[in-house]
């Protein structure tokens, strides 16, 4: 299968762009910069690359149409103008969708996984936004495209991560401590990159139209036991932070670490036969994330 990836040069699509090539397809990645370009043209023999970023709504439209099959993994990670990144990707995605109407091509959409929402929380309604698009991109099951969604965890973790466990990290160092928020009691799934890339694949392959699929390793792991971790690698202490005063510790990082999000991954490993090989997070953290 001929294959669009956005996202190609990133954290998860270096790692796909190897995986799909070694299944036998054809990879063509999209590139906003040279450097971007250069690296797509390295993760294998013959990958395409098309240049343009996630705002070309054109060159999105052009590198759908000539595909049999597209991963959408390209976002703008921009926490401080989260809501506008959000909308990029909404824009992006339409317009990549709008032009395989009709054609039951495979459109395989990144989400992410939902929090139980707590009122008490610093959490809000407001950041539910990826949610909406993936609401959008399951309409077009009923408009002729091959839709899938994967809802990835906060953390999809590895060597060279530069997400959100790094930028919890940085807060620890910057203020001597690694916080939790309140009791720490909240979790976070996880996953590790190439398992996420490896499932990216299986989706592409055989995901059911309109199938949702989480993209979980471990279910629940408790933030305090990530912020004691985060502790023990940096010899800081790990404190809880009041949720009034968050804000002040993670900065924009602070409403994505309240968050509750207990999620099963039964569903995903029995209708794909996905069986997630990688480290866990804290022992990734240990091997990995250390300075």
């Amino acid at each position: 299968m001929k294959v669009f990836v956005t996202g190609a040069s990133g954290f998860i699509g270096s790692a796909l762009v190897p995986e799909l090539i070694k299944a036998g397809h054809e990879v063509v990645g999209l590139a906003r910069s040279e450097e971007s370009a250069r690296k797509i043209s390295s993760l294998g023999d013959n990958v395409g690359v098309l240049r343009g970023g996630l705002e070309d709504l054109n060159i999105l439209k052009k590198g759908a149409e000539e595909s049999e099959g597209v991963i959408h993994l390209g976002f703008v990670h921009d926490y401080n103008n989260y809501d506008e990144c959000c909308k990029i990707d909404r824009s992006a995605t339409m317009a990549m969708l709008d032009s395989l109407e009709g054609t039951d091509k495979r459109f395989v959409y990144t989400g992410v996984s939902l929090p139980r929402v707590k009122t008490d929380q610093v959490d809000s309604a407001t950041h539910n936004l990826r949610g909406i698009t993936e609401k959008l991109v399951l309409n077009y099951k009923d408009r002729g495209v091959n839709v899938a969604c994967i809802r990835l965890p906060p953390t999809v973790h590895g060597k060279g991560d530069k997400a959100f466990i790094p930028l919890i990290m940085a807060a620890a160092k910057s203020s001597g401590k690694s916080g939790y928020i309140a009791s720490g009691e909240n979790v976070w799934p996880a996953v590790a990159r190439a398992d996420a890339a490896h499932l990216f694949r299986l989706v592409l392959e055989k995901g059911r139209a309109g199938g949702i699929y989480d993209g979980i390793a471990e279910q629940g792991i408790r933030t305090r036991d990530i912020a004691e971790t985060i502790g023990e690698i940096l010899k800081v202490p790990a404190v809880s932070i009041p949720a009034g005063e968050a804000s002040k510790h993670f900065g924009n990082m602070a409403v994505f670490f309240a968050r509750d999000i207990p999620v099963s991954n039964e569903n995903t490993r029995k209708e794909l036969d996905w069986k997630p090989k990688g480290l866990g997070l804290l022992e990734d953290l240990r091997e990995n994330y250390r300075p």
